[in-house]
């Protein structure tokens, strides 16, 4: 295959290496990057699928590097933030000295890898998703250190994001989402109709305003209230 073809496996190999630099960051206290790498890995995460069209560079080889990519980026790193929270919260199962309490953030990937295990046989899945893509929570779960430390630890918001309940409940719903049969609409755009893209159309604006109003801490309401429309209103 010319090197022309592996262009876009070359950007989806980039999504995963960002994954695997935000947990070098997180391992070094480094919070805020290692939210960072995981959007710079969902940015190569689009334009791998980008590049793969605009090249006609499409193999079956590239869809399965695809998920395992973002199984790291988008499963595994985020994983990490949620033990690193977890670690923070007071709460310890300790076993010769070692916390075990934390390990509960990793049924998150656990479940990210069954439910991109399960897109790469699922033919259904061409032009929508069935059960909430892993992008989504991985990208939710990195958007939560930006909004905590603008608002401060002096805030209920903070307190309430960061208690072990909320953790390990916002664990337990993502995991049983990713696995579901509950319909999540993409943002693959055939055309620029308003009535064919409404619900798209609905999440941009809605994202636009949240950010110009409230900057960063918008953005884990943005993949929430992508969630929440995908559940109330997709058919």
């Amino acid at each position: 295959m010319s090197i022309v073809k592996q262009i876009p496996n070359t950007i989806t190999c980039c999504n995963l290496i960002s994954g695997c630099v935000s947990i070098l960051f997180l391992c070094h206290e480094r919070v805020l990057w290692a939210s960072a790498m995981i959007f710079v890995a969902a940015v190569f995460d689009f334009f791998d699928g980008f590049a793969a069209r605009a090249l006609n560079a499409k193999s079956p080889i590239g869809g399965e590097l695809d998920s395992l990519s973002d199984v790291v980026s988008f499963g595994v790193a985020p994983s990490f933030i949620v033990a690193w929270f977890l670690s923070r919260t007071g709460v310890g199962w300790w076993v010769h000295n070692f916390n075990t309490f934390p390990v509960l953030a990793f049924i998150l990937a656990a479940f990210a890898a069954i439910r991109l295990a399960k897109f790469n046989i699922d033919t259904r899945q061409s032009s929508s998703f069935i059960g909430l893509p892993v992008p989504t929570v991985g990208l939710f779960i990195a958007s939560l250190p930006f909004m905590l430390f603008k608002l401060g630890n002096h805030s209920a918001l903070y307190h309430f994001v960061v208690n072990p309940y909320f953790l390990l409940i916002m664990v337990a719903v993502f995991s049983w989402l990713m696995v579901s049969e509950v319909p999540f609409f993409s943002f693959k755009i055939h055309n620029l109709k308003f009535k064919e893209n409404i619900l798209r159309y609905f999440v941009v604006i809605f994202a636009i305003v949240a950010i110009i109003i409230l900057k960063v801490v918008a953005l884990p309401f943005v993949f929430l209230f992508y969630i929440i429309l995908s559940i109330i209103c997709y058919k």
